[in-house]
């Protein structure tokens, strides 16, 4: 992005830059993705929502776990105009500046209902992530209680579950420990707070990285690319609840005579305003504010 800012990578969605100073520079794009493939149209507010999103649950959580964040504001950012296309005015709303973080090597993800992969273990085994839980559950279903379910990180294919022990010999047991107390009361609390506004946050995954010798929590946080949002009144178990997420497009594509590789199919202007839709949605919702009012600050 910028002549004076290495990138460091280019992600699906986001770009990462070395901002010096043992900081980085994290650019939410408008890009989108769906079966591992990045489509060519952009989703409007997009960034501007995973960003949002992001902000606000680092400052509800703040006392739960350490984070990464510097600031959203670019007039604050130790960069030149120059540097960047467009300005400092183009990153408003869709990057945040935070501190480098040494990254545990997996995914931490929270499950409270039964979804995803995680439903197809159970049905296949009665276990999720090695955990056994009562028989007769069905899809959606309400899980006893939260479950820490951590994966690998896969840089290439998809990722593995793993059970706490197995993630314990990645990062120790203490550090599992630990990620779990964070991830379970985070998400706990983002839960609790959903709910009231008619959300049921379904699972999320978080990142967490070590700063100053403590975990924290760092990366996006509960955004709708990290989390399965689903609308209280039209969740009924043994169903799939609608996602505040990529659904639409993903919907339209499997319509497609496409074979899920590069190139996809061009996206009609109606499924890329229902997608765009549902992501302010999501954040309007879950967080209640407007994005209308989102510009970082």
């Amino acid at each position: 992005m910028g002549r004076g800012l290495p990138l460091l990578h280019s992600g699906k969605v986001r770009e990462l830059y070395d901002a010096g100073h043992g900081r980085l520079l994290l650019v939410a794009s408008d890009r989108i993705s769906a079966f591992d493939v990045v489509m060519a149209e952009p989703i409007p507010d997009k960034g501007r929502v995973l960003t949002a999103m992001t902000f606000h649950w680092l400052g509800e959580l703040a006392d739960v776990a350490p984070n990464h964040l510097v600031s959203v504001d670019p007039s604050t950012f130790p960069f030149e105009a120059a540097d960047l296309p467009g300005g400092l005015g183009a990153l408003a709303g869709r990057a945040m500046l935070v501190r480098r973080a040494d990254m545990l090597p997996i995914e931490c993800i929270v499950r409270g209902y039964l979804a995803g992969s995680a439903a197809k273990e159970y049905q296949a085994s009665g276990t999720v992530h090695g955990v056994r839980l009562p028989a007769g559950l069905r899809h959606a279903d309400r899980l006893p209680e939260p479950l820490f379910t951590p994966s690998t990180k896969a840089t290439d294919g998809h990722d593995q579950n793993l059970t706490q022990a197995e993630a314990a010999d990645l990062v120790g047991s203490e550090v599992v420990a630990e990620a779990a107390r964070i991830c379970l009361t985070a998400y706990e609390r983002a839960a609790s707070v959903a709910e009231r506004h008619g959300i049921i946050v379904a699972d999320t995954k978080f990142e967490l990285g070590i700063l100053d010798g403590r975990l924290a929590i760092c990366d996006e946080v509960l955004t709708p690319d990290s989390s399965r949002f689903w609308p209280a009144d039209r969740w009924e178990p043994g169903t799939t609840p609608p996602s505040f997420d990529k659904q639409p497009l993903r919907d339209w594509l499997e319509a497609q005579p496409w074979d899920k590789q590069p190139p996809p199919p061009p996206l009609p202007p109606d499924v890329v305003a229902e997608t765009s839709r549902r992501y302010r949605e999501a954040y309007e919702r879950v967080c209640g504010r407007s994005l209308a009012d989102w510009e970082g600050r």
